[in-house]
């Protein structure tokens, strides 16, 4: 868990919340279903008509590492890699046949069958730069659509309010629902720029860091794996892998 963006939930919501008690308002002012209805379902709609149903729904499930990021595992992986040069180096390529085997990550898996097949190194880099190349592309399509609702929401929230004025007009005949119903059109607005510039934006930025992370590592384990392919020597390796600790 990731107490920090906890915390930003939590002041977010008190922050609004507090602002608008101590300036005389009341919590129920707030809670209009027909106002989160117009701008939640029609940014939905409208992210749906941005992106395909796929990158929609891995944007949604990538949610998740706003509270729960992908463990920083780079530590345990350069320890990995002394292993995989120092095998290589001292019994050959194909005693990696283990370790590939053993693993659960996709492209380390990768890496080493092309190791083991004696690929050439550069033709391996180029493989495994393609594999980067396309995951980036993947993640980073799935996290903008956080980006792209905090772009369309605000403008939904605009929408919501015209048609919570249309509604204060049809009724200009009783003054006394006037004062109440203009607020309530207002809510509209509220919800689609609190949305975008308090949830929206701040969780499209923070998946696109989380992908920069996971990408950092694939290029690490990329040098590693043609480091080992070209048979540098492990300290070597060691010392280029170590750089991205930093």
């Amino acid at each position: 868990m990731d107490w920090g963006s906890l915390a930003g939930v939590v002041l977010v919501l008190a922050g609004v919340l507090v602002a608008h008690l101590l300036d005389g308002g009341h919590i129920g002012s707030l809670v209009q279903p027909a106002a989160f209805v117009i701008v939640v379902i029609g940014t939905i709609g409208a992210i749906l008509l941005h992106n395909r149903l796929p990158v929609f729904m891995r944007g949604v499930r990538m949610a998740r590492w706003v509270f729960v990021p992908p463990p920083d595992n780079r530590q345990r992986m350069v320890n990995e890699i002394s292993t995989w040069s120092h095998t290589a180096r001292r019994e050959g390529l194909l005693s990696l046949e283990p370790f590939m085997q053993a693993t659960r990550d996709p492209f380390v898996a990768k890496g080493l069958r092309l190791i083991i097949d004696g690929t050439d190194a550069d033709k391996l880099r180029e493989i495994l730069d393609l594999e980067i190349s396309a995951y980036e592309l993947e993640q980073r399509q799935a996290a903008r659509i956080w980006e792209a609702a905090g772009g369309y929401s605000p403008t939904i929230g605009i929408l919501g309010a015209v048609l919570g004025l249309i509604h204060v007009m049809e009724n200009l005949s009783d003054p006394t629902k006037l004062g109440s119903g203009i607020a309530v059109a207002f809510v509209a607005t509220i919800y689609g720029v609190g949305l975008a510039n308090l949830v929206f934006l701040p969780i499209g930025n923070r998946l696109k860091t989380t992908v920069m992370h996971e990408v950092s590592k694939r290029e690490m384990l990329a040098d590693a794996f043609m480091g080992i392919a070209t048979g540098d020597n492990p300290r070597v390796i060691e010392e280029r892998v170590a750089a991205y600790l930093r």
